[in-house]
């Protein structure tokens, strides 16, 4: 292992020996299931690992809170996807619901699709729900955006390409 690889890494242990404990209590008192909590707190130091570099927090503490309310976010926002598309499937008859493996493999792709349109500017994803979720169309979009409508079919040709992506993989 290289110098500057080390230094990274010395720096994570660092933060881990010295904060995690106060990380994971202080993830406890804001989550509701203390094994949820452990894995956003494993999460935390994860996510700091998969960083080119990391230099040394003036202020660890505040460092590590944001990465884990970043996570915590993700967390809450793809648990209220997922339990808005439960809510869709219990209005289905039950003959036409999907079976558990497909319920599970639709969340999958949910997920997915989520966490690729969550690489898109803010106005790209509103554009992309207006048009997909409200049935808007590109005139009434850039409309309400405040921009012209060739941007708008850009901001729907990127949301797209990013579920492709996160449907199929990488086009070649």
């Amino acid at each position: 292992m290289d110098a500057a690889r080390q230094a990274h890494h010395d720096v994570i242990g660092s933060l881990y020996r010295d904060h995690r404990p106060w990380l994971l209590g202080w993830l406890r008192r804001n989550i509701a299931c203390p094994y949820r909590a452990e894995d956003l707190s494993q999460d935390t130091f994860t996510r700091l690992l998969g960083r080119p570099t990391l230099a040394p927090a003036r202020e660890p503490r505040a460092f590590l809170l944001t990465v884990a309310k970043g996570l915590l976010f993700d967390h809450f926002r793809r648990a209220a996807l997922e339990q808005a598309y439960l809510d869709e499937l219990a209005l289905l008859p039950e003959a036409e619901q999907p079976s558990p493996e497909a319920q599970q493999l639709i969340l999958e792709d949910l997920r997915a699709i989520d966490q690729h349109l969550g690489k898109l500017s803010s106005k790209a994803r509103h554009a992309f729900v207006l048009n997909r979720l409200d049935g808007l169309g590109h005139a009434e979009i850039a409309s309400q955006l405040g921009v012209s409508v060739p941007r708008v079919r850009q901001y729907l040709a990127q949301a797209l390409r990013q579920c492709y992506i996160a449907l199929y993989g990488e086009p070649a």
